[in-house]
């Protein structure tokens, strides 16, 4: 199990953005694949994206392709996502996990071990 924290959530107006992070105080992220999950509120919880260990090709959930960038910052064991464009439907709490690969197609939570606390993200104005 690694913990994970996520950080950069908070109210924002729509077509602004926001940059999440997810760091891993006391361990490496290096090895791992990382998904960025989120939940609204009354809905189940949605895989938005996954980026590998080697950095290729991270995956994107259709509702956010072309707004969202993952990223990975090994020498500061941090992984972003960056939020562009954002609208009142990407309002949720976000959340990182931590896997061993990003799988094929729509991402699953059980491929998926540890699991930060959440940030919160709200698209209003």
């Amino acid at each position: 199990q690694v913990q994970l924290v996520e950080s950069g959530g908070g109210l924002v107006q729509p077509g602004g953005s926001l940059r999440l992070s997810c760091a891993a105080p006391g361990s490496t992220l290096d090895y791992y694949a990382i998904a960025w999950f989120r939940q609204a509120p009354g809905k189940e919880r949605e895989g938005v994206s996954c980026i590998t260990s080697t950095d290729g090709n991270p995956y994107y959930a259709d509702s956010v392709k072309g707004r969202f960038t993952s990223s990975r910052a090994n020498a500061k064991n941090t992984v972003y996502l960056q939020m562009n464009s954002l609208k009142p439907e990407d309002t949720a709490v976000y959340y990182c996990a931590t896997g061993w690969g990003c799988g094929h197609g729509a991402l699953q939570e059980s491929d998926f071990s540890s699991w930060g606390q959440g940030t919160r993200v709200t698209v209003s104005s």
